[in-house]
């Protein structure tokens, strides 16, 4: 790709970045190192989500090289590449819709660097003010970001190999989770603390199950991530049972080998339907693990908060059993209505919300907040 398409994309992801910062500071009328991290958040998000999108419409080889799309910024300068490719294959890969779905994704994520590197720029410069630990911490943000854009590119140049794409969802909610860490800690710039209030014993205590349901969430999430990759959804096509089975037939060490192209074995051939519900069936019973440990959680730390009389508490507890039973509903969703697009976005956006929620659990102090 040409040094001029390479200044194009970065100046598309700077207005991008940049439009997000006006829209901020329009709301607001002012700048805040919180504010800015919690729009990075918000954006990341909604990324996520449009990462989702790509995927479901089969579009993540819509451009088939990267960062660009034949060589060029943008779908309207490879168009004649495009109808070409779309004149063989109407309906294979790469068609206008599918080319403009990628490379929207790619903008979004460009933008989303952008908005990290102020943060970054920031938080060194301002460092003596807001403490080492913001700077550091924004700093390895930066350094994930970079990583996630390599497995990015990986993702497009080996033709979406389920693990690459696993990966590449994992270091997103992964970033998601590092960003909600980073405004929990920001937003003690714009509080004032009551120093007495602090984490009780049994709050305390309540911390090691949301570390517990954090754990087995990523679990859970990787063995989706695995299931979608592998185009796995439909392989049980009812619901409690699987092909009118508790426990059909399955192939368990064809469906994890891991390092393979997309729908073919280690050997070489297609992916046997065996395989396939073998990846869904696992990923249907750690399900049932997850939630309910989910709703455990959520359950007694809504009760530590009606204990020590926290709002925010209780507050982050609802959300975390309403995400719980939101993952219920689309999951089941998901095989009774056949994968609806809508249903697999909130699926994919409730796993993303129940990350935030649970990071915001463990680094809530259970203070009560006052606004300056």
């Amino acid at each position: 790709m040409s040094l001029i398409a390479w200044v194009q994309l970065f100046l598309i992801g700077m207005a991008i970045g940049g439009l997000l910062l006006l829209v901020l500071w329009w709301r607001h009328r002012s700048f805040t190192f919180h504010r800015l991290v919690l729009l990075t958040v918000f954006f990341t998000f909604d990324l996520i989500l449009f990462g989702a999108f790509t995927r479901l419409t089969d579009s993540g080889l819509g451009c088939p090289d990267w960062p660009g799309c034949y060589g060029s910024s943008n779908p309207l300068a490879a168009m004649a590449h495009i109808r070409e490719a779309e004149a063989l294959m109407p309906t294979g890969p790469v068609t206008v819709s599918k080319a403009w779905i990628e490379m929207l994704h790619r903008y979004f994520a460009m933008g989303v660097g952008f908005l990290i590197i102020i943060m970054v720029v920031w938080s060194w410069t301002k460092r003596q003010l807001m403490g080492n630990k913001i700077a550091i911490v924004s700093t390895a943000i930066l350094f994930l970001v970079c990583v996630q854009g390599a497995f990015g590119a990986w993702t497009v140049t080996l033709k979406l190999q389920p693990l690459i794409v696993s990966i590449h969802l994992m270091l997103g909610l992964g970033l998601l989770a590092s960003l909600s860490y980073l405004s929990n800690l920001t937003a003690r710039l714009d509080c004032s603390f009551n120093e007495s209030q602090y984490l009780t014993k049994q709050t305390q205590q309540g911390r090691r199950w949301v570390w517990l349901a954090l754990t087995v969430l990523v679990v859970q999430i990787f063995l989706g991530a695995w299931v979608s990759t592998n185009y796995a959804v439909l392989a049980c096509d009812d619901f409690p049972l699987c092909h009118g089975q508790l426990m059909p037939a399955m192939n368990f060490q064809e469906g994890f080998v891991f390092w393979r192209e997309l729908g073919k074995a280690a050997d070489g051939d297609h992916l046997t339907i065996e395989a396939l519900r073998a990846i869904h069936w696992t990923h249907r019973a750690g399900a049932i693990v997850a939630l309910a440990i989910l709703l455990w959680v959520g359950f007694k730390n809504l009760k530590t908060a009606m204990i020590v009389g926290s709002p925010a508490l209780r507050r982050w507890s609802f959300a975390l059993l309403g995400l719980a039973l939101l993952q219920l509903i689309t999951g089941m969703s998901n095989i009774i209505l056949d994968w609806p697009l809508m249903a697999a976005l909130l699926h994919t956006g409730g796993a993303a919300g129940l990350v935030v929620v649970l990071v915001r659990l463990l680094t809530l102090r259970y203070e009560e907040f006052q606004r300056v």
